[in-house]
């Protein structure tokens, strides 16, 4: 039946129309924006899991910045310590000079004047950030560090901080209040054979006013015997396996930085590529889509066109 009140044709196309422009309207919106999932209306589920996931990669990014502070403070505390082996491995040669018979011990006590003064200097610049992990003037220990370590979600959604520390009782070399927590400030007792008789005899490196010692400073002077220099000599060799075994476990906590840091950006790389899987628009098949529907609105338009000049076609049968 043919109606000039109701035009059945046109009211389909306009509808397919409809649905055509709405389709290019969401097409476009992805291609334009590169997201096939923009909002929550998108599809709630990937946009929920995707918001997480970009809110917990900044946290990450935090946690990143925070590696690398912790690792300024490691590298420092670290060269440090490896320049200090360097100079007490001097200060252990100059003494193995001093037991050559006949040689002046008064100008190798010079030498080992400056070489202590280099080890002041040293733990006192191995500051980073206003801490040093080398040198103590406070009358509390230096203690143990902590360092931001990475951001953790658990199988249950419950999130934590975890981090990574450091005893810096195992590196502190002088301390000028309590001599004893100094590897280069305590007491070391060692065995010294006098007249064929085995004793112990204990000495320290660096006087730097604390309290805590009862043995003799490693000095020399012409008075020096050589059984005193092999004591001394037995007592830097131990300080010198404290300060290896130092240098030894900054140089695995840096590395365990350096391993987390690597691990973080890793890290954060995959979830962006996670969520990019959830969220992000393929553009090559969206633009495919999107001339498909532009062929189908040209189609539609033709289709609406035809369906309303049908009413104008019902005027010719009246004409004579």
């Amino acid at each position: 039946m043919t109606s000039l009140m109701t035009n059945t044709a046109a009211i389909a196309a306009l509808d397919t129309l409809r649905s055509i422009t709405s389709a290019m309207e969401e097409t476009q919106n992805r291609v334009s924006s590169g997201y096939r999932v923009e909002s929550a209306s998108d599809n709630a589920a990937y946009w929920s899991i995707a918001t997480t996931m970009r809110s917990d990669n900044k946290a990450l990014s935090a946690v990143q910045d925070a590696l690398g502070f912790g690792a300024a403070k490691t590298d420092t505390a670290y060269t440090g310590m490896e320049a200090t082996v360097n100079v007490v491995s001097e200060i252990k040669a100059k003494l193995v000079a001093a037991r050559e018979p006949g040689v002046d011990k008064d100008k190798i006590n010079k030498e080992l004047k400056e070489l202590k003064a280099q080890l002041n200097s040293i733990a006192e610049s191995a500051s980073f950030s206003g801490e040093n992990w080398l040198f103590n003037e406070s009358t509390a220990a230096v203690g143990t560090k902590e360092m931001m370590g990475s951001f953790v979600r658990s199988a249950d959604g419950l999130v934590s901080v975890s981090t990574l520390t450091f005893d810096t009782a195992d590196s502190v070399l002088i301390d000028t209040v309590d001599a004893t927590r100094g590897l280069l400030t305590k007491d070391y007792e060692v065995d010294v054979t006098i007249s064929g008789t085995a004793t112990k005899a204990t000495y320290f490196l660096v006087n730097a006013g604390g309290t805590g010692t009862s043995g003799s400073v490693i000095e020399l002077t012409t008075t020096t015997t050589d059984v005193q220099v092999e004591g001394m000599i037995s007592a830097i060799d131990a300080i010198l396996q404290d300060i290896t075994d130092a240098a030894a476990t900054l140089g695995a906590i840096n590395m365990r930085v350096e391993m987390q840091t690597n691990f973080v950006a890793d890290l954060m790389d995959v979830i962006d590529t996670g969520v990019g899987r959830l969220v992000d628009a393929d553009m090559n098949e969206e633009s495919t889509r999107l001339k498909a529907l532009q062929t189908q609105q040209q189609l539609g338009i033709q289709a609406l066109s035809i369906a309303n000049s049908n009413s104008q076609n019902i005027l010719s049968l009246f004409k004579n």
